[in-house]
């Protein structure tokens, strides 16, 4: 029988986590009830430096049922280490791990068919939402964009997938053996590479507290994810240098056509190939710069990707 862990990152959930933590506990008990997973099967939650009484709650939910447990970081290290922490710490006893984000947006009930396709041999199960209805406009667009931006960078990501998934023992081992220090799971999930399916689900509104996600923080995710996986960037800045040096040279040949003719200024034609030139040649050798930086970029980061405080 599979013992599953549900880890869920927390940060400033107080509000929520009441609610949220009664709805997982349920579903647990019904999943253990249904004989589809092992009865020492657990909740984890990862309180991600909370400023409120998040830790405080967790630590409760654990006293009165087995099924909870915890992990308290130092400070905020951010959602994407703490989901890390989570599966660092559920790998150890669990035979597949399941991330959900606190809220419970996204529909736990998702989580047994999730289980049924790992039982049929899918390491690695994605939850995708099958509309964006809870999400404004602006949000719907922009995340239509970045997923089709990151496409076309060449970086492997999963439509419509967030960080809600099931992963087996040996899949969760095998992407803790990556070694960057910033983390973008949705784009490493896939790399990974053992056998996947997705499962579809409606999302839901939020039901108390608010979105851990404003746009600054979307913005920076999103560029965290490009940066991380793609030195495309870099290249675009090393062709508008190669573009600008060519026009450079041409400018050079027309203003030395009219150096020739005498239809200049004292002075002028010197300066304009200077600035075409110069910058041209600036532009391409940053770039040049850029790309071994980008190579080290990703690999010389040794810091610790979080520091447990204390945990249940």
């Amino acid at each position: 029988m599979v013992k599953l862990y549900i880890v869920v990152p927390c940060y400033n959930e107080e509000e929520v986590l009441p609610i949220s933590s009664k709805e997982l506990h349920s579903f647990l008990m019904e999943m253990i009830g249904k004989k589809k997973i092992d009865e020492s099967s657990k909740i984890l939650f990862v309180d991600d430096g909370s400023k409120d009484s998040t830790w405080e709650i967790i630590q409760n939910l654990a006293k009165s049922d087995s099924h909870f447990s915890g992990i308290k970081f130092s400070r905020n290290f951010g959602h994407q280490n703490a989901l890390w922490a989570g599966m660092t710490a559920a790998v150890q006893d669990a035979d597949a791990i399941v991330t959900i984000d606190a809220d419970l947006q996204d529909d736990i009930s998702a989580i047994e068919e999730m289980v049924d396709e790992y039982v049929k041999g899918s390491d690695i199960v994605y939850g995708v939402r099958n509309n964006r209805d809870t999400d404004t406009l602006f949000k719907r667009k922009t995340a239509e964009l970045f997923y089709s931006f990151m496409n076309k960078l060449g970086v492997n990501t999963i439509p419509n997938h967030a960080d809600f998934r099931l992963m087996s023992k040996r899949a969760t081992k095998t992407l803790l053996t990556f070694k960057e220090e910033n983390l973008f799971l949705r784009g490493m999930v896939p790399m990974v590479g053992y056998p996947s399916a997705e499962v579809y689900y409606s999302r839901n509104a939020r039901v108390a507290g608010e979105s851990k996600y404003p746009l600054k923080k979307m913005i920076n995710f999103a560029l965290e994810g490009i940066t991380s996986f793609s030195i495309v960037p870099i290249r675009v800045v090393r062709n508008v240098g190669v573009l600008t040096l060519l026009i450079g040279i041409i400018y050079m040949i027309y203003t030395f056509i009219q150096k020739l003719t005498g239809n200049v200024e004292v002075g002028w034609s010197s300066i304009i190939m200077s600035i075409w030139f110069l910058g041209g040649v600036q532009l391409v050798g940053l770039s040049i710069v850029g790309e071994y930086i980008g190579k080290i970029y990703f690999e010389v980061k040794g810091r610790p990707r979080f520091i447990i405080e204390d945990h249940i």
